[in-house]
């Protein structure tokens, strides 16, 4: 069991996430990455370094853990009123804050200080919500929509890999490619995509 298991949630341990992850944020802007440490965010959250170790257990996790919650989005997907549309403006929109460095730092934040994978498979929760959202729109306009899962794999997989892999040259139309490769020319999933 992780320790992010074990911490209750509500009443004194949400006021603890919430004085330390703010206490990280104003830190990184004030001081900067290379100075941070443990004992510089628990003085600043007013918690003793104890409680941020036995919570998160190192430096890198507790960054990890505020990372996951700056990538949570805020906002739902914009309703353009078809797939296509839609798909493409997230896409645009999901590569344009993922591939800012303010995104990249996170992304790499979320994987150096997530042992077991639960910080990683939260992001991935987040782009999925997201996706369903659109999906659900398509649904409900009684159009075919292909399955979470296969735009996941078919969008937002190659952009997340070309993020942090091979950033060079990635813009916009990349994302655009992407959607219609997967669309095809007549806006429906391609074979397979299902």
């Amino acid at each position: 069991m992780s320790r992010k298991q074990m911490v209750r949630p509500g009443g004194r341990s949400a006021r603890v996430q919430a004085s330390v992850h703010a206490a990280v944020r104003e830190l990184l802007a004030e001081v900067g990455r290379e100075a941070l440490t443990v004992p510089l965010v628990a003085q600043r959250a007013e918690v003793t370094p104890s409680t941020i170790y036995r919570r998160w257990g190192d430096l890198q996790e507790l960054l990890s853990d505020v990372a996951v919650e700056r990538l949570r989005p805020d906002t739902a997907p914009e309703d353009h009123g078809d797939l296509r549309s839609d798909l493409t403006a997230w896409a645009e929109q999901f590569l344009d804050e993922m591939a800012s460095p303010a995104g990249r730092a996170y992304t790499r934040d979320v994987l150096l200080g997530d042992p077991d994978g639960s910080n990683a498979g939260q992001c991935s929760v987040y782009a999925a919500e997201q996706i369903d959202l659109v999906l659900a729109r398509v649904r409900a306009r009684e159009q075919d929509a292909p399955d979470v899962e296969t735009v996941m794999d078919r969008v937002v997989a190659p952009l997340m890999y070309r993020i942090l892999f091979r950033p060079a040259g990635l813009d916009a139309a990349y994302a655009r490619r992407l959607v219609t490769d997967f669309l095809g020319t007549d806006g429906e999933a391609g074979p397979g995509s299902r």
